[in-house]
């Protein structure tokens, strides 16, 4: 019996705690999209971006280049 002195307390805190926890989270925006979080898994991935085009080729020796 003497349990309950302990879990009462505990659990006006816990409710406590749930009521602020909840309406910081409705101040915060939170809940102002519920739709599109349960919708982003069944996306497509984006298309990956375009390969870096190749270096220049370096130009061909010359006559003069020979030594």
């Amino acid at each position: 019996m003497n349990i309950l002195l302990a879990l009462i307390p505990v659990s006006i805190v816990m409710l406590i705690a749930a009521g602020v926890a909840f309406f910081w989270a409705v101040d915060n925006d939170q809940f102002d999209d519920l739709d599109t979080p349960g919708l982003l898994p069944l996306l497509d991935d984006p298309p990956p971006a375009a390969p870096p085009p190749p270096p220049p080729a370096p130009p061909p020796p010359s006559i003069d280049d020979q030594s």
